[in-house]
């Protein structure tokens, strides 16, 4: 998603931000996109992801990243990006994920198959 001037308004990045949220199983929050990821720890969480979930949502917040780091540490109480979210719960960032990949839990974690 590549998203226009409105994309500097507080308001409209902390709607898109809830909506993302709220209308998709899987949505990550991360620098770049699935074809271009702008970090190692977005590149990573996005190959973490994708090895359980086929269809997830990627929101790219590097056209408003001081607006997107503070609707997502409302959400979230998390600083840093990327940033994931399932089923409407923040699960965390790209750490977090390898560490429930380790232990077996990522999988049941994205799919709901607890």
């Amino acid at each position: 998603m590549t998203f226009q001037p409105e994309s500097e308004d507080p308001e409209a990045v902390q709607e898109r931000v809830s909506a993302a949220i709220e209308n998709n199983d899987v949505v990550l929050f991360m620098k770049g996109n699935r074809l271009m990821p702008q970090c190692g720890y977005s590149a990573k969480a996005l190959e973490l992801i994708s090895q359980y979930v086929e269809e997830f949502e990627t929101i790219d917040v590097l056209p408003a990243l001081p607006h997107y780091r503070e609707a997502l540490d409302e959400k979230s109480g998390w600083e840093t990006i990327p940033q994931t979210f399932v089923d409407g719960e923040f699960v965390g960032g790209s750490d977090i994920l390898e560490e429930l990949d380790e232990r077996g839990e990522l999988e049941a974690t994205l799919t709901g198959a607890n």
